[in-house]
């Protein structure tokens, strides 16, 4: 790729923190405008990586650029072209929405503070509340005024810590509309998230486990990455199929969705033939399709390796 098209690239970066490495050698690129997701488990990385992406974290080894920036000699040109939407809410409870807006524009040294916060309020549908409180706001509604805290200065790149956590869906939805509409802008958008139809809504995903960069490219393209093949089950009594597709040679992986199966491996003749097995019985429906990004984060982050794990020579 043309590092000029990529908002961020970066090489090698690696964070320590005492003895255990939570970030291992990770490279990466960020195409400009682009919704980028980082997907993995809680302690994963998945923040310490962005942060350190951007400039807000000093890594202990590697290097790169962002938004044509050095992360390691100008981190602070890259924090005022950035902003960052943290997972809990840090806005000031005791403050109206106008006046938390007002806070951050004084802190941007923003010239037009007035119209800047009209346009903000306006934007996102803030207007009527502009008085109220934050601290007596839904989540919906704190996550609609972090957004708009974090684009007032026009920030070139968005960065969303689990940003819909504890937020309920049509909230969510909406949320993701206006990510949408911030990335035709052409704002580039970093977001992690362990949620599955978070990671539907970007266009390139990372999967990070245990400070290991696992598998990183077009969200759309990941399960054939991976080359996992997939057949969804419906029945009776699909706890027992469960049990007996777990034993099953040839199966490598089993999730289940509510009263449906998805059984997968990386050897699709296999799978096919255990499939053509059953398929004669006639007792359980099986349907061959497209492996999804849950499939391929479940059976990723099976084969990965605990970094907080003690060595067993150690443990002994």
């Amino acid at each position: 790729m043309n590092t000029g098209d990529m908002a961020i690239s970066v090489r090698g970066l690696t964070k320590t923190f005492g003895s255990r490495t939570v970030v291992d050698h990770f490279d990466m690129d960020v195409p400009k405008g682009a919704i980028y997701g980082f997907l993995g488990p809680n302690g994963s990385g998945k923040t310490t990586t962005i942060r350190m992406m951007c400039g807000l974290l000093i890594p202990n080894g590697g290097s790169g650029q962002c938004l044509g920036y050095d992360i390691l000699t100008e981190p602070q040109s890259i924090k005022e072209n950035v902003g960052y939407m943290t997972q809990r809410f840090s806005l000031y409870e005791d403050l109206t929405i106008r006046e938390n807006l007002d806070f951050i524009a004084r802190m941007y040294r923003m010239k037009n503070r007035k119209t800047d916060v009209d346009d903000a309020l306006k934007g996102l549908g803030l207007t009527d509340r502009a008085n109220q409180l934050a601290g007596t706001l839904s989540g919906g509604w704190k996550q609609r005024l972090s957004l708009a805290c974090c684009m007032l200065h026009d920030p070139q790149l968005l960065l969303l810590d689990e940003p819909t956590a504890g937020v309920d869906p049509k909230a969510r939805r909406d949320f993701w509309d206006e990510i949408r509409r911030l990335s035709a802008k052409g704002v580039t958008v970093l977001v992690s998230t362990h949620y599955m139809d978070e990671a539907v809504q970007c266009d390139y995903i990372a999967y990070i486990a245990y400070g290991k960069k696992l598998i990183d490219g077009p969200a759309p393209d990941i399960p054939d990455m991976i080359g996992l093949n997939t057949w969804r089950i419906e029945g009776p009594n699909i706890t027992k199929m469960e049990a007996e597709m777990r034993r099953t040679a040839g199966v490598e992986q089993v999730a289940r969705f509510g009263s449906v199966l998805h059984v997968s491996s990386t050897d699709g003749a296999a799978l096919d033939r255990v499939a053509a097995e059953h398929r004669k019985k006639g007792t359980y429906h099986w349907q061959k399709q497209k492996g999804g990004l849950e499939e391929a984060f479940i059976y990723l982050m099976a084969t990965a390796t605990d970094n907080f794990t003690e060595p067993k020579e150690a443990a002994e």
